[in-house]
């Protein structure tokens, strides 16, 4: 099956040492079917898409392991609402490292497919309606232009999984460029000693930013490199509205990809205390403290990269320390470069700031939806609402037009750059719920995939976009879950 299907593994993190992992393979279900495949993904990866689609239901759920696979689960640790825990791969099993047909490595990892010596009590399993969430949102995400991890497929096992009730049980075949968490850090700095730390980091290096492996202090640089991956990652969560409700550090990549779409959601109506995970009791990870936490994440990173930046400590943490604290100024020069694109500006301006900050201000007095007012500024299409039809916004378009046509560009290129910076669609999440109930309660794909359809071109500002555009009238508080 490896060379009909076009699997090419090579699986260098099982040739790290035992305690990065513990070889396990995934348990075999009743009736894998395949619900979801992702054939230009799959094609992407150099995969015999046609084959995998009709014939691949028995691999996905982990039944069938393909030729040189090398099945793991992998062990790391992490801050959770910021206490410390032992963790690992719970109900995943990395079924080895896919190398495509021009060199990239892909981690191909099942979700939900049994117990693993991490499950802690777990039986390892998930049910369709997260597996099909986290499908949707990841999609999305890349069709933004976000790092993302993807989902290849979803398969549904047979088998039921009990949480509140019986449901439905399935795998989801996630792709990754690694697994590699600031939680995998923590836990071997915790429990393997420097010797494992040096191994792990330059395995990092080697996998992700094979650039600086002749720096003088290469291990500065990768702390460097990955504050720059997250200011940039967080920034645009920013600019769209996505919150991703469980920032522990073992859900934050060495890559820079947005990892474990959980309780996550896009915000409706902007409000930089939008919380929606059910278990998020005091805000830890609303939208406004995003980027906080990240430098937060980020410096727990720093702390485990202490012995190897240098053989004093007090030096090694003025150095530390020296990077960490630069990672709000990169993050607000990604964010704010963002948000100027986002309102049609190719210069800068020292006023920019401000005319930033009073547009969201407005947004939040006047309980504007977040992506449709950047829509609305974009086609120019003021529509009767509370914010368009107040003297102050008249008062900021005027100020914002003025700033227009200070550019030395043309109208018409500040309009095609916010088409490109404003989507005219997100997972909205009434459509995420309607679709998903559908698909779970009654088997039908139709609303799902219609969805996934018109996420997957979310700058094309089209006219079938008008719909799912849409925000419904409610004061019913959107909440999400863990999906566990």
């Amino acid at each position: 099956m490896k060379k009909e299907a076009g699997w090419n593994f090579d699986n260098s993190y099982a040739r790290l040492p035992k305690m990065f992992y513990s070889n396990v393979k995934p348990t075999p279900v009743k009736e894998p079917e395949m619900v979801i495949f992702n054939e230009e993904l799959a094609r992407s990866l150099g995969l015999n898409a046609k084959m995998l689609k009709h014939e691949g239901a028995a691999v996905f759920a982990g039944n069938e392991v393909p030729e040189d696979a090398d099945p793991i689960a992998q062990a790391y640790a992490g801050h959770q609402f910021g206490h410390f825990t032992m963790l690992g791969d719970g109900r995943a099993v990395l079924l080895g490292e896919h190398v495509t047909p021009n060199g990239k490595r892909f981690d191909i990892q099942l979700k939900g497919s049994g117990r693993t010596p991490y499950s802690r009590g777990g039986d390892g399993r998930a049910a369709l309606g997260p597996m099909l969430r986290e499908c949707i949102i990841s999609e999305a995400m890349h069709a933004l232009g976000i790092p993302t991890t993807r989902s290849l497929s979803v398969v549904t096992t047979g088998e039921p999984v009990i949480r509140e009730g019986r449901l439905e049980g399935a795998v989801l075949t996630r792709v990754a460029a690694s697994h590699l968490r600031v939680g995998t850090f923590e836990y071997v700095v915790r429990w393997g000693g420097v010797e494992n730390l040096q191994i792990l980091a330059d395995y990092a290096i080697h996998r992700h930013y094979p650039e600086i492996k002749g720096d003088e202090n290469k291990y500065l640089s990768l702390l460097q490199k990955v504050i720059d991956r997250q200011a940039e990652l967080i920034a645009q969560w920013q600019l769209v509205g996505f919150i991703h409700g469980v920032m522990n550090t073992d859900n934050m990549t060495i890559s820079g990809e947005t990892i474990d779409y959980g309780p996550c959601a896009f915000m409706d109506t902007y409000d930089p205390k939008t919380v929606f995970s059910s278990i998020d009791h005091q805000g830890r990870y609303a939208y406004e403290n995003q980027p906080l936490i990240g430098g937060w994440n980020l410096a727990r990173f720093a702390e485990t990269l202490l012995p190897l930046l240098h053989e004093d400590k007090e030096e090694a943490i003025a150095l530390a320390q020296e990077r960490v604290s630069g990672f709000n100024d990169i993050y607000q020069t990604r964010w704010l470069t963002g948000m100027r694109a986002k309102l049609g500006l190719f210069n800068k301006d020292e006023k920019d700031e401000q005319l930033i900050g009073d547009l969201l201000d407005l947004m939040k007095k006047h309980r504007a939806d977040f992506t449709n007012t950047f829509l609305a500024l974009t086609h120019r299409e003021f529509e009767n609402s509370a914010l368009f039809q107040s003297a102050e916004f008249a008062n900021w378009k005027e100020r914002w037009e003025n700033r227009l046509e200070s550019q030395k560009v043309s109208e018409e290129e500040s309009a095609k750059l916010m088409r490109r910076s404003n989507p005219a669609v997100i997972p909205r999440n009434h459509r995420v719920e309607e679709a998903l109930e559908a698909a779970v309660e009654e088997g039908d794909l139709r609303l799902l995939e219609r969805l996934m359809n018109v996420l997957a071109n979310p700058y094309n500002h089209s006219s079938e976009q008008l719909d799912y555009a849409k925000v419904p009238e409610t004061n019913i508080p959107y909440v999400t879950y863990c999906g566990t």
